[in-house]
């Protein structure tokens, strides 16, 4: 079968599309035909050895998948070959076949393609978790998104306003913030533009957002959590802007706030029943319609290293599919 493969940490470029051995599927796993495989930024952190965990090389990158099983293994008993399903691992996917263990295979809605497919778990995933079983939001509250038009933002918007929230976002270009307000954005803030801790005073009437959703860390992290209201939530998510922020530990202090940290893959492997009701919930509301990710592009697997320099180049919009 045909892999992408990570040989040596680096940018995309060092990447290869290779022939490698098919996979075969061991106890509790299945081995996936993968159509489309979402690209997520961590993927981009992965192959350079910045993410939090450093797959042995070589390897192949890739997360979210969508595909047809193509054989089950030992234990496995809510799955069977020829069953179209979606799912996530820690890496594989960018390849004609990989293997996912069965806490992380849900069969594919009839309704969804499998691109969309491939786009949902990891962001709406990850920003449910967030939303729900970290910040608890509550109807009423405010919520400010920041890095809004990316993958997990976007989902962040949509799902705060959902749940019943006041969305703020925060993204640095006009063309990211429209995406926000189609998707249901209150308000807009041009964090390359407006001053982002004077602003969110502005916009709450100075009493600042109930829930923080940061998966860019970098410098407006700070500035951000200054602008958070007493018993306020800050959810650390991810740091797509390259560097991890030092955080002045009197400001949670004077705000009584919380400074929580938000790493969905662990909850899904730690928690599968838990994570198993978030995912019904979220095909629930795809089902109804009031969920749909946005899908910047579509590559061919052949053009994986380029979706991945649009994506660490800030170009992206939603999400980036690779069909295979």
């Amino acid at each position: 079968m045909r892999a992408i493969r990570c040989k040596i940490y680096g940018p995309p470029s060092n990447l290869h599309l290779e022939e490698i051995d098919s996979l075969h599927a061991g106890p509790k796993q299945v081995v996936v035909q993968v159509k489309a495989c979402g690209l997520n930024f961590p993927d981009t952190l992965i192959i350079q050895g910045l993410y939090q965990f450093k797959p042995e090389l070589p390897f192949t990158p890739g997360s979210d998948v969508a595909g047809i099983v193509k054989e089950v293994g030992e234990g496995v008993t809510h799955l069977k070959v020829g069953d179209a399903v979606f799912g996530f691992v820690a890496h594989g996917g960018l390849a004609e076949e990989v293997i996912v263990p069965i806490n992380a295979c849900f069969p594919k809605p009839p309704q969804m393609d499998f691109q969309v497919a491939a786009s949902f778990m990891m962001a709406y995933g990850t920003s449910y978790h967030a939303l729900k079983d970290r910040a608890q939001l509550m109807k009423g509250e405010t919520l400010l998104v920041m890095g809004a038009s990316g993958g997990v933002g976007l989902a962040a918007v949509e799902l705060g306003k959902l749940m019943g929230a006041k969305v703020i976002a925060a993204a640095s270009t006009e063309e990211k913030l429209a995406l926000c307000k189609a998707y249901g954005a209150d308000e807009l803030i041009n964090y390359s533009k407006q001053d982002l801790k004077s602003t969110l005073k502005e916009l709450t009437q100075g009493k600042g957002v109930d829930v923080i959703y940061d998966p860019i860390g970098g410098d407006f992290s700070e500035q951000a959590l200054r602008g958070i209201a007493w018993n306020g939530r800050f959810l650390v998510v991810g740091f797509a802007a390259g560097n991890i922020p030092t955080i002045p530990l009197n400001l949670p202090l004077l705000k009584g706030a919380a400074i929580v940290g938000v790493f969905w893959g662990g909850f899904a492997m730690q928690y599968p029943k838990e994570n198993s009701a978030n995912t019904n919930t979220l095909m629930q509301w795809h089902a109804e319609g009031k969920l749909k990710p946005h899908i910047h592009k579509i590559f061919p697997l052949e053009d994986t290293k380029q979706a991945l320099e649009e994506m660490m180049n800030r170009k992206v919009k939603g999400k980036l599919v690779v069909q295979i």
